[in-house]
């Protein structure tokens, strides 16, 4: 009976001491989960309104923070319970070292993704090329990067191949030259022809006036003289100006009786 009574007795103290441990653990994660909510949308309002800061930037900083601190009150937790939190470190410091092993192409991935938005060699909105494709960047990942192409169509690109390589950003200087060649025949007035094509360009309303057009002969070629057209515009109006461009300038050569000279086949006939 003795030997039960000490059973108990043991029991006892081991559910008060470690019963107070674990209701000390519960209101401290629900406390410390309340803190670190208020520390991020604190953090998140102050990115918000440092307007230096993107909203893409902003998310990352803010989960990365939050996951940081949740681990630390985990560890904190942990050790309040008894546990020894050196060997719990050291456990989860090599789970990340194998978990870095297995996923090297994500890190790098997710180390272009740092990169990216923290030297913002380009933007949500921005025309872009790199990779071998050109498009309009719709969303920047921590992993990835997603751009639409003028033939809507979505291409998603790693972020770590994405940061080391080249990557032409058509939208940061605001305008963007539109490089056309037009032939004319060798028997058109040079003078009035460029008088003809400057036209043709000044008489669109998103043909930018600053940088003016330019018309200039370019090559004196086999069949043709062949006219460097290069008006200037908007990133988001490149491809309205290419083409309306070319329209007129057809057009208005027409109107003008210069001819736009064209291969010729010729028929040899023999006797015999």
């Amino acid at each position: 009976m003795e030997k039960y009574q000490k059973y108990l007795e043991n029991i006892s103290e081991y559910v008060t001491l470690y019963g107070m441990r674990i209701v000390g653990a519960i209101l401290t994660w629900i406390i410390g989960s309340w803190i670190i909510k208020k520390v991020s949308k604190f953090m998140r309002a102050k990115m918000i309104a440092n307007k230096r800061i993107d909203d893409t930037m902003t998310g990352f900083l803010v989960s990365l923070i939050t996951s940081a601190l949740k681990i630390m009150l985990i560890i904190a937790i942990l050790g309040n319970l008894g546990l020894d939190t050196t060997q719990f470190a050291a456990i989860l410091a090599a789970a990340g070292l194998a978990i870095g092993l297995a996923l090297q192409g994500s890190l790098s991935n997710f180390a272009g993704g740092v990169l990216i938005l923290f030297f913002k060699p380009f933007k949500v909105g921005d025309l872009i090329e790199a990779q071998g494709e050109i498009g309009t960047v719709t969303n920047i990942q921590i992993f990835k990067t997603r751009i639409t192409t003028p033939d809507n169509k979505e291409i998603i690109i790693p972020n770590g191949s994405l940061s080391n390589g080249n990557i032409a950003n058509y939208t940061q200087l605001g305008r963007l030259r539109v490089d056309l060649t037009i032939g004319v025949s060798y028997d058109a007035d040079i003078k009035q022809t460029k008088e003809v094509l400057l036209g043709a360009m000044t008489s669109q309303e998103k043909v930018l006036s600053d940088p003016a057009p330019f018309v200039g002969v370019g090559e004196l070629a086999d069949s043709s003289v062949n006219f460097e057209v290069r008006p200037w515009a908007k990133p988001e109006d490149y491809w309205d100006v290419y083409f309306q461009t070319i329209e007129n300038c057809k057009l208005a050569l027409d109107a003008a009786g210069i001819e736009i000279p064209y291969p010729h086949s010729v028929e040899i006939h023999k006797e015999g």
